[in-house]
């Protein structure tokens, strides 16, 4: 198991695709993952020190596991399967839960704890990147930054009207 950090929240072009990317802290892989919109804005808004009005599903789910007096230690991306990320929320008591890797590591967040990923996981899933491109993908966590805020802009003024045919 390798020890991974948040390194944000991306958009990825032209498809408007979120994803979370992870690097290993003694290494040089990078790990994408695919997310859901709401879960890109949960790892978003920790990461950025926004506080919600009310609580997000995931700020609710640590409230409870606190208030029964447990502590989630660690969280574990376990394996891949067709593109699918699965992962692990680990317990003081030992106990594991089994959780979408998304929403695992919004909950690593808020605790917070760290995230450890297996070295299956990186070896099939993992990238490496260049310090070019690191400088490149700096440009683009600016890009994402910005289309992530006018996402959430557009998300704040819609209304189910503008669904309708």
């Amino acid at each position: 198991m390798q020890e991974v950090e948040v390194v944000g929240v991306r958009i990825e072009l032209p498809s408007n695709q979120p994803l979370v990317l992870l690097k290993e802290l003694e290494g040089e892989r990078h790990l994408p993952i695919w997310i859901g919109a709401p879960e890109a804005s949960a790892i978003a808004f920790v990461q950025q020190g926004i506080v919600p009005p009310r609580p997000m599903t995931h700020d609710l789910l640590v409230t409870v596991i606190k208030s029964l007096k447990h502590l989630v230690t660690e969280v574990r991306l376990v394996s891949v399967e067709d593109t699918v990320f699965h992962a692990e929320l680990v317990f003081d008591d030992g106990t594991r839960v089994s959780s979408r890797a998304s929403d695992a590591i919004a909950v690593a967040l808020r605790v917070p704890c760290p995230i450890f990923c297996t070295d299956n996981v990186l070896d099939e899933a993992g990238v490496r990147i260049t310090e070019t491109e690191a400088d490149e993908d700096e440009d683009e966590k600016e890009n994402a930054e910005q289309e992530l805020r006018q996402f959430r802009e557009f998300l704040a003024d819609v209304e189910p009207e503008d669904f309708e045919r």
